[in-house]
């Protein structure tokens, strides 16, 4: 019975499955089978939970050394507690644990970096004459090498091994990589009295890390073998340096192609901006992950084709063959902000709750910024309160997305309760609250968080910190206390500051302060060729008065050959995305638009 209820738990593929397989075990009476644990404990520890796996482990009654090592291995990566506590009870009832408990504990230990816990068990490897094991030692050389060990004592550990083997070299030449000793590293190979493809991908891969893609190459063209590993290494290389051509070589020379390796091709072109060849490389895809997709999108967006990103994940819900991820939703919410497409947002918030999507930080944050942006505040609140756990990018995000939406008194009121609920601000959202005072028109309460920030937080203030109190105080017409601000600046004004100040008296009609020079010398001292403070600064002379200085401004400005940069927006509509540039006499609806904006212009002169 007991085999056969083993081959029933090999075919186990459900929890439901295994749960009646497990009852089946105690229907029989085999509860106190070691055979049956040993199978039954992995399956409920990536079934159901490790917590389950160890219920079942306490309910042995005399667990043997393949129990106790079973449940040892089932806790890498999930719990150092309960690897902890098996090995603590095994020692008290002097079960006498073999190679394999110790590389198990190591590898549990290496899975949440308790390099203390590491030195413990070393002790107790030295203390019971399993140096001798070439396995356990070459696990522990493994785990200083990535726990952090000094580099001198692993060094130390694999010059003192009795015995080494191709994976002591490995793990050497790997270490020596990742602490940048390069030289030391290939001596280390050369010496090697027998090498295997793994040490030839690791000294390749280590050399493309370091970004010596000359030297990775010459060792690329020596290795008697290659698999895709090498490939890959050699292509991910060439494509982090920039160097698509020596990629795009590499990739047309593999003999076998690999998704990773199609899907690192079209990230490359993407990050370059070469969407087009980024397509046609996707396009080619045998076999696409959502890896690849998320490639594709992420491109698109990072490329300001927002609805390209859009129309890619059309076709990935059409293609059906790869669920959206988290990173899918985030890059595809962020084309959403930037056109503006509160519907399409809408959906994806409700793709997220009808799949029962985990709501993480960063899918969180997308979609507070998302609907925030849109103008839909009431979304964006729904979302921030939902979110079990919140960083200060979320209080950012919220805080800003208030400020924008015109709600001011509220976004400080939330950034109180985010400092009541002990969170430390940090100097991004200082710049979110002191632009909600902006917004708001909010003098006093600026100056009570610019002075909160210095001196009670003691964040140093940054020139956008400066730049949200000068356009504060200018709004509020008071020119002369901002000028006085401007001075007691830690930093030096730039053009932005002064421009925020020559702003404020175009606006106010300071013509006394405008008048002194002061601030249009300051600026253009800065920034002379600077289009957009070249206008500013003309249009302000020409309400002065001052037509022969407002000529000057323009000839130079035409002579230098600076033409501003015309504004663009989108839109979307539909399922169309509309496109608009300042004066445009392109877009096929321009007489409706034009129309459209000189009945707004009037009814605001009006009103």
């Amino acid at each position: 019975m007991e085999q056969k209820l083993a081959l029933t738990l090999q075919k186990c593929k459900t929890i439901r499955h295994l749960k009646q397989t497990h009852l089946q075990i105690l229907v029989n009476g085999l509860e106190d089978s070691n055979f049956l644990a040993t199978k039954l404990m992995p399956l409920s520890s990536d079934f159901i939970s490790l917590e389950y796996a160890n219920k079942l482990f306490q309910c042995l009654p005399e667990p043997n050394l393949i129990s106790y090592n079973t449940l040892i291995r089932c806790s890498i990566g999930k719990s150092d507690m309960i690897a902890t506590s098996v090995y603590n009870r095994l020692r008290r009832l002097d079960v006498l644990p073999n190679s394999f408990t110790f590389t198990f504990l190591l590898g549990c230990f290496e899975s949440f970096r308790k390099f203390q816990y590491g030195e413990m068990v070393h002790g107790h490897v030295l203390k019971m004459g399993f140096l001798s094991s070439l396995f356990v030692v070459n696990t522990l050389l493994d785990f200083y090498a990535k726990c952090g060990g000094n580099l001198g004592f692993v060094w130390k550990l694999f010059d003192e091994m009795l015995e080494r083997d191709v994976v002591s070299f490995n793990t050497m030449i790997r270490t020596y990589m990742n602490y940048g000793e390069i030289d030391s590293a290939i001596r280390l190979f050369e010496s090697m009295p027998e090498r295997n493809l793994v040490t030839w991908n690791t000294v390749v891969s280590g050399l493309v890390k370091g970004g010596n893609m000359e030297l990775a190459n010459k060792v690329f063209e020596s290795m008697p073998q290659r698999n895709s590993v090498s490939w890959n290494a050699m292509i991910s290389g060439y494509v982090k340096k920039g160097d698509l051509r020596s990629a795009k070589d590499v990739f047309d020379e593999m003999p076998e192609r690999s998704v990773v390796s199609w899907t690192t091709m079209v990230s490359g072109y993407a990050m370059a901006g070469d969407i087009e060849s980024a397509r046609r490389i996707f396009n080619h895809m045998p076999i696409k992950t959502v890896v690849s997709w998320n490639a594709m999108i992420a491109g698109c967006v990072n490329s300001h084709l927002f609805d390209e990103a859009l129309s890619v994940f059309h076709h990935m819900l059409i293609d059906g063959k790869c669920k959206p991820d988290q990173t899918t939703l985030i890059s595809v919410l962020s084309a959403c902000t930037h056109l503006n497409s509160h519907e399409h947002g809408k959906w994806i918030e409700s793709y997220i709750r009808k799949n029962k999507i985990e709501l993480s930080l960063p899918l969180g944050n997308a979609l507070i910024d998302m609907f925030a942006k849109c103008g839909d505040l009431e979304n964006s609140k729904i979302i921030f309160q939902k979110m079990s756990q919140k960083c200060i990018i979320t209080w950012t995000t919220m805080i800003s997305g208030l400020a924008v939406n015109g709600h001011s008194r509220e976004a400080l009121k939330l950034f109180d309760s985010m400092c009541l609920e002990g969170l430390e601000p940090d100097d991004v959202i200082f710049i979110a609250v002191l632009s909600a005072c902006t917004h708001g028109g909010l003098v006093e309460e600026g100056e009570r968080i610019f002075h909160q920030m210095v001196h009670k937080f003691g964040i140093e203030p940054r020139i956008e910190h400066y730049g949200c109190m000068v356009d504060i105080l200018g709004r509020a017409g008071r020119i002369e206390e901002a000028m006085r601000f401007i001075k007691t600046m830690n930093l030096e004004p730039n053009a932005v500051i002064w421009a925020t100040l020559l702003s404020a008296c175009k606006i106010r009609g300071n013509k006394s302060l405008s008048e002194s020079s002061l601030i249009i010398q300051k600026i253009l001292e800065q920034e002379p060729n600077n289009p957009s403070y070249l206008k500013l600064i003309t249009n302000l002379r020409s309400t002065a008065g001052q037509r022969l200085d407002e000529v000057d401004f323009r000839l130079a400005n035409r002579n230098q050959g600076t033409d501003k940069v015309p504004g663009c927006s989108s839109i979307q509509v539909g399922e169309s995305v509309h496109e608009f540039v300042a004066k445009d006499t392109n877009h096929p609806q321009r007489g409706e638009v034009y129309g459209a904006l000189r009945s707004l212009n009037k009814h605001m002169m009006i009103t």
